[in-house]
This record gives C-alpha cells, structure tokens and sequence, in this order.
C-alpha cells in the first residue's frame, strides 16, 4: 500500500453479462482518453454508496439499466498520483429490454463496446487485475451460481430512543439522522432491483423503507412477522415469511430490527444449507441504517449461499 497517507481512492463496477447462443458473453469498454480496454466501473461520487456507484458507471458507460448480481471481490492497485485505488466488482446480467433501451452512443470517454467470450475477454483488457476478476465470475459459471436473487435485511434508521418516548415502542419515529440515513441507502438497495419491500409494521421501519419505495415504485408490505414486538411475544413468522421468498426466487428487502435480525439470518442459513459460521453470523449484527444483502443461487437455493455483503449509509 503506499505511503501518502491519503485515503485510497474508491470505485465501482461490474461484469456485464448475458447469454447468447448458450454461451457466455461479458462487456468490455474501450477507453478512448485512456487508450486501453477495461471492465465498465467508476469512481464513488460523494454521498454515494458501491452499489450505487456501481450501477451510476455501467449506464453513464455503457448506456445499460441493470440489476447488481453477487459480488465478484475487488483488487487494488496505485494510480500515478501514487494513491491507493480499491475497486469493487460486481455481477450484473443484461437482459433483452436494457440492450433495447441502452443510450449509449460513442463518446470522448468510451469509444466503443464490445460483447467477447471468457477467452478474448482475458486477450482484450489491458489490466491483469481486470482478468482477474473475469477469471472469478467464470469459475461462478462453471459451479453454475452466476444466476442469484437477493435476500436484502435491513435495519432501521435511527429513531427516538425509548426512554425518550411516551406511546407503544412500534410508534416511536426516526430521528433526523435516521431519516438521513434511509435517503442515503435508498439508491444503493434499488441497486439490486428488488421486486418487494417488506417491513416490520413499526413506524421506524415503515419510515426507513419510504425512500427506496417511492424511488422504485414498489408498494411496501407491512408485517407483524418480522416486528419487535411479535418477536418479544414469540409470535413471529419468519420462516414462513423466508420460505415462501426462496420458493418465489426473486429479490426482496426486509427492513427489521437489531434483535429480529440475526433470526432472520440464521432462518436464511438454515433455508440455503449454509453452515452457520462467525462470518456468516456477523452479517446479522447492523447498525442503524446498515444493510446486509445475501446472495442465493437461482437454480438452487440450498446449495449455500453464494455471497454476502453488509453496507452503510454514508455521512
């Protein structure tokens, strides 16, 4: 790592893929400035969460809507001003309608796109870490995990503390800052393009999830099954809730609390035969306004998970 003392420089992108003639092809870009070929990613703008980031780059790149898949780890390297730069990389299938619907056109920065197999991918770009990335997501193909959806657990934003509040604990409200905080990763859970938002019935749960209800038009469904006070009564329904989400196989945020939480962990642990772990559990212990994102197999749900990832609102 160098010695600047600065903070590294932070980015984000994706393997863009899709299948064509039942076999694999990825994205590549071709820089025009820089005169090289890269995978699509960009730097963190300020306020931004990675998969914010992530998903901003690929459509100012690429001109593609997507959905952010599993993570694909990062690499890190220094740039000629001598600081350290850490790249997250994701997965991201494209689909028929954002090939549609893609504006790219090109520009001074990308002069042109180009869809190739694992093969020429690894010819083509011009950095050994950007291969390697390559080289991970086309091991995940090979085990046939790149499919997944997406269990997202949430906790709330922080709210009025309970000894600072008159009325039942499922009316007490967010605080300032745990309003911040709900705007803050609204963007980065749609990011994952969820097809439902389901929260506890508590009004700092309900609070937390309005941002990314109205910014992808979803409805939220309000539930006792994954409320404090159903957990405090032994009455909660989480299994059933996961359950019926793992037959339904698509992305789902659940916005719970800090006790509720590491159930809902450990029943997704139980559901995808995943050894529940020191790793895995810590997924489970958030902060106000954090946010975990579990990755399931599509075509097999219990073979394990297949990656996890824990968030936080930025400042």
């Amino acid at each position: 790592m160098s010695d600047t003392g600065q903070p590294p420089v932070l980015a984000a992108g994706a393997i863009c893929w899709r299948i064509v003639d039942d076999k694999v092809r990825i994205l590549l870009v071709h820089r025009a400035q820089r005169k090289d070929v890269s995978l699509p990613k960009g730097k963190v703008d300020p306020g931004e969460t990675l998969p914010e980031t992530a998903i901003r780059e690929i459509w100012e790149e690429t001109g593609l809507v997507v959905g952010l898949g599993a993570p694909l780890g990062q690499v890190e390297y220094q740039i000629p001003s001598g600081r350290d730069k850490i790249v997250y990389y994701w997965s991201a299938e494209v689909d028929q309608r954002a090939l549609d619907e893609s504006t790219f056109a090109p520009n001074e920065e990308i002069e042109s796109l180009e869809w190739v197999s694992f093969k020429k991918a690894r010819k083509r770009l011009t950095y050994p870490h950007d291969v390697d990335i390559v080289n991970s997501f086309a091991e995940r193909i090979k085990a046939g995990r790149a499919r997944t959806f997406a269990i997202i657990v949430v906790r709330h934003g922080k709210a009025v503390p309970p000894q600072a509040w008159d009325g039942p604990d499922a009316s007490r409200p967010l605080l300032a800052r745990g309003t911040t905080q709900a705007a803050n990763i609204a963007a980065g859970l749609a990011a994952y393009h969820p097809r439902e938002i389901i929260t506890s019935t508590a009004a700092r749960c309900i609070a937390t999830v309005a941002p990314v209800a109205r910014l992808t038009g979803i409805d939220p469904i309000e539930t006792d099954a994954i409320s404090q006070d159903s957990f405090e009564s032994g009455e909660f329904a989480i299994a059933e809730l996961l359950e019926s989400r793992m037959k339904r196989g698509a992305t789902a945020v659940l916005c719970s609390h800090g006790p509720v939480i590491p159930e809902i962990i450990a029943e997704i642990a139980s559901l995808t035969n995943t050894p529940p772990t020191d790793d895995f559990r810590s997924v489970g212990h958030l902060s106000t306004g954090e946010f975990s994102v579990l990755h399931v197999a599509t075509d097999d749900p219990r073979s394990g998970i297949v990656a996890l990832e824990t968030h936080s609102p930025v400042d």
